[in-house]
């Protein structure tokens, strides 16, 4: 016997308990909530009542509210003209099987005549097929997830005891107050005949219901059709797949992007012979070459004439990516390189104090998409002549940007003013002065000889050195 006892318990377990729980936890082929942000689903089951049903659809139509009505079979056969009624005023009718009783206690056969049924009578009084079925309880068996089930199963995500009728009107508002919001699928009961209710339960749910329309109306949000939330729930959910499609696409891209920017500077820093400021930390690079602009204005009081030596200064590509796809926000992409700044120009102004070739230099050089910023470093922040150079500079920033900024794209939509690559200069005095800790620099000869033994830099060349290039609002490196 006691076999026999477990043998029946592993069966209903797993033709009944399982599946019910199964699909209240985790929605398996149900539908019990949407992405709606605007609408929300009000459902009705155990309908329709002689008395409660008319009143509940007069209220529906003072709020211009839609909704669901799961109907049991037996109900809809004694009170045809409530569901015309319904079927005419715009509402969804459907399936709440032909007798309120639960599908644990009635085999996969018998489930399918009450559904097939009651489907008959609704088609035969409205002129259209029910697609819609809600078990009585929610409870769900093995076979109602079978594929032969042509019906779409519906739960709820917001259930609040409303078939008691000591709950009274003002509980049962607060606790749908609570729940009133775009995607949830509310539950309530227009017929209290159902074993388990209060005959007069219904009669509490509508001066709470009225309540509740009247605050969605102040909160612009409305009750829909249960098909209708469906229908945007799987449009709002392609949508997201097709911006997640986007965005596996433009990831591989970028990461293409990112292989050949990379393999570029090493091209780069063999074919220019960059050096390192701070070996243990790659993140300053630079090399000692002849100014080609025009001539420009010195804080210092000195001019930076067309061959005069500039020390040219170059960010570490794989490092700045790191940095920045590592970073929450530009802002704080920007502070982590302002703090790498300031550690590094102290180091080079030691390698200026060892080497006259760097000591010579006149001024610090680079090119940058900053607007503000570097003036606290003791940098000049000028404009770049127009031409060719400073078009190619400006495309070349721009994806460089969109690469390795933490908001990517959407930082260059910005304003083309802040996307403007500029010219940053510092003396090397002030270099000295502000970094320098009272080393002075190695020089050859004085501060204003030309270098005349260089060789001579075309605009052309420029133009292929013009990248590797900082981020708007941080530290001014080439």
């Amino acid at each position: 016997m006691q076999n026999l006892l477990l043998l029946l318990f592993y069966i209903t377990s797993f033709y009944a308990f399982i599946p019910s729980l199964i699909s209240r936890l985790f929605g398996f082929r149900v539908f019990r909530r949407g992405r709606n942000l605007k609408d929300f689903a009000l459902t009705f089951d155990d309908g329709p009542d002689p008395d409660y049903t008319p009143q509940l659809l007069d209220l529906l139509k003072k709020h211009n509210a839609k909704a669901t009505f799961f109907v049991v079979g037996e109900h809809a056969e004694r009170n045809p003209e409530l569901l015309r009624r319904m079927h005419a005023e715009g509402h969804l009718i459907g399936i709440h099987n032909y007798i309120h009783q639960t599908n644990w206690l009635m085999t996969p056969k018998v489930v399918r005549q009450q559904i097939e049924r009651t489907g008959s009578i609704i088609y035969k009084i409205t002129g259209s097929h029910a697609l819609y079925y809600r078990p009585p309880w929610g409870i769900t068996n093995l076979f109602d997830f079978s594929k032969k089930h042509h019906h779409r199963i519906v739960l709820w995500s917001g259930m609040f005891g409303d078939w008691r009728e000591r709950l009274g009107a003002d509980r049962l508002t607060e606790r749908m107050l609570k729940k009133l919001r775009g995607g949830e699928v509310m539950v309530l009961h227009d017929c209290g005949t159902t074993p388990g209710a209060d005959r007069h339960a219904p009669a509490q749910m509508l001066i709470a219901l009225d309540r509740v329309l009247s605050e969605a109306s102040h909160r612009n949000i409305q009750s829909i059709r249960i098909d209708d939330m469906i229908s945007q729930h799987y449009a709002a959910k392609q949508q997201i797949a097709g911006r997640e499609a986007v965005m596996k696409i433009q990831s591989s891209f970028k990461r293409l992007v990112v292989r050949a920017w990379l393999g570029w500077e090493q091209i780069f820093h063999m074919i220019t012979k960059l050096k390192t400021i701070t070996p243990q930390d790659p993140f300053l690079h630079y090399r000692v070459r002849p100014y080609q602009g025009k001539a420009i204005e010195l804080p210092d009081g000195h001019s930076l004439q067309k061959g005069d030596d500039i020390i040219e200064l170059h960010f570490d590509n794989k490092k700045l990516y790191q940095l920045g796809t590592s970073s929450k926000t530009s802002v704080h992409l920007a502070i982590r390189m302002i703090r790498t700044m300031e550690k590094q120009l102290p180091d080079l102004v030691k390698i200026a104090a060892l080497d006259p070739e760097v000591a010579n230099a006149k001024a610090l050089y680079g090119v940058s998409m900053i607007n503000r910023g570097p003036e606290q470093f003791g940098f000049s922040v000028l404009d770049l002549p127009r031409g060719l150079f400073a078009a190619s500079t400006s495309v070349y920033l721009k994806i460089l940007l969109s690469v390795i900024h933490p908001e990517g794209q959407g930082r260059l939509r910005e304003g083309s003013q802040q996307m403007t690559p500029k010219m940053i200069v510092m003396p090397m005095d002030i270099l000295f002065d502000r970094f320098g800790d009272g080393l002075k620099p190695k020089k050859e000869s004085v501060f204003d000889q030309r270098s005349t033994a260089k060789t001579a830099y075309s605009e052309e060349e420029d133009i292929s050195i013009a990248g590797n290039a900082d981020l708007t609002r941080t530290p001014p490196v080439a």
